[in-house]
């Protein structure tokens, strides 16, 4: 007893020393972050008031004069920044040069392209389509069999998490049906507002609303979907059980995985408390440094998105000449996305989200309405406290299942065929439950 009793606190002593360490480097690195996060929001407001006329970000810590802040994420402007005000009031004289750049200018650019952002023919298409925008997507029609036809087809609406596409699906469950349900299932798989082959507006703020509204003009509304299941992974959670709460009579499934959900409890700061549990800023694992780097830094996230999104053409033949083969979905799809989607579809979505998801999943709990949620147990993006948060929340309408040594895409990806019938079976125990009802 004493010589296990000496290993434990060893291995105590050397897990604190290792926290203990990695909080210091964390300290120490987001403060140089913050210095440089602070310098660069000159920089961009000079190139952006010079190149397009605008002058937009979100280093103010008060809203300008008409801005709607009803649906607007309070992290956009509500992130620590050490130097921040420091800098910005060192450089005061930038806001008014900027401005008058903007007023020589005439303002507007908001229609165009970013000109940080990709301008290859894919990435800017739907410009040419006007004012009119539709989502992208993928519909795969049943085949000929026992029913009769789209009429008698039940419809399975996918949406895709942060920074991926409707490959995410097409990949994925797509190629693994059974022939059952080939003849069952109408299927559409989302490019979500801002990603993908899908528009990406300057003119959006990528509210939950906008992802909404883009969903119903593009598939619910033009395919008279009077029912339908919902499949959503990720920040796709969030805008699938918002559409389910605004459809509570027509959705007759949700099937959630990873989904961050984080009770707020009525708390004024909860798309704070979200961010900070989301996206910690620590160096410790990489993975949710990258997150922290990424949501917090407006203008460092800029940069990345700059040299990476920008120039996505010449970094996949890069790649496809490293690896001699096509590139991964995942991989791909990492860069079809701009800043400005991404940067608010992660505040006002993911953070922004936390504020009203109570609401809809009461909602859903008292429609009655059946969820299933799937999450990997070595989840390092979402945390696990997160699926029995949503387990509590909505009772015995939902049903958890925690799948061993899977992370937060391995949960899918890897165990396609698994996952598919998993889906299959959730799908018929619903069709079966409303016959017998």
């Amino acid at each position: 007893m004493p010589k296990f009793s000496a290993t434990f606190m060893a291995k105590r002593g050397v897990t604190r020393a290792a926290d203990f360490i990695i909080t210091l480097l964390s300290f120490i690195v987001f403060l140089v972050l913050d210095f440089l996060d602070a310098l660069l929001c000159v920089l961009y407001r000079f190139m952006d008031a010079f190149l397009e006329g605008t002058t937009s970000c979100y280093c103010s810590s008060s809203p300008p004069a008409g801005e709607k802040s009803d649906e607007l994420s309070e992290t956009l402007r509500r992130r620590k920044n050490v130097f921040r005000r420091g800098i910005l009031g060192a450089f005061g004289f930038t806001h008014h040069f900027a401005a008058g750049i903007k007023n020589a200018r005439g303002g507007g650019g908001r229609g165009k392209n970013r000109w940080s952002d990709c301008g290859c023919e894919s990435c800017v298409s739907w410009m040419k389509k006007g004012n009119d925008l539709r989502l992208h997507f993928v519909v795969r029609e049943p085949s000929k069999g026992d029913i009769d036809g789209k009429e008698g087809a039940e419809n399975v609406i996918f949406l895709h998490g942060f920074i991926a596409s409707s490959s995410f699906w097409t990949q994925t469950v797509f190629p693994n049906l059974s022939e059952d349900s080939r003849q069952k299932y109408r299927l559409f798989a989302v490019d979500l507002l801002g990603f993908g082959k899908s528009p990406k507006p300057m003119d959006c703020l990528y509210t939950i609303r906008d992802h909404i509204e883009m969903i119903e003009r593009t598939v619910i509304i033009p395919f008279q979907l009077k029912s339908f299941h919902l499949v959503a992974h990720s920040m796709g959670c969030v805008v699938a059980v918002a559409l389910a709460a605004n459809y509570s009579k027509s959705v007759k499934s949700i099937t959630l995985i990873a989904p961050p959900y984080f009770p707020c409890s009525g708390e004024d700061n909860a798309s704070v408390t979200a961010l900070e549990k989301l996206a910690a800023r620590r160096v410790w694992p990489p993975l949710l440094f990258g997150s922290a780097f990424m949501s917090w830094y407006e203008h460092l996230g800029r940069c990345v998105c700059f040299l990476f999104c920008r120039n996505h053409r010449a970094w996949e033949r890069i790649l496809k000449l490293i690896t001699r083969r096509d590139l991964h979905f995942l991989v791909a799809d990492m860069t079809r996305h701009t800043h400005h989607s991404a940067w608010h579809s992660m505040h006002n979505v993911i953070c922004g989200g936390a504020k009203v998801m109570d609401e809809y999943l009461e909602t859903l709990r008292i429609c009655g309405v059946k969820m299933k949620v799937i999450q990997g147990s070595k989840d390092q993006v979402v945390p696990l406290e997160c699926s029995s948060n949503m387990k509590m929340k909505v009772g015995d309408n939902a049903e958890v299942k925690v799948i061993a040594n899977a992370d937060h895409s391995s949960v899918v990806v890897g165990r396609e065929e698994e996952f598919t019938r998993d889906l299959e079976q959730f799908w018929a125990s619903i069709t079966t439950s409303d016959n017998v009802a």
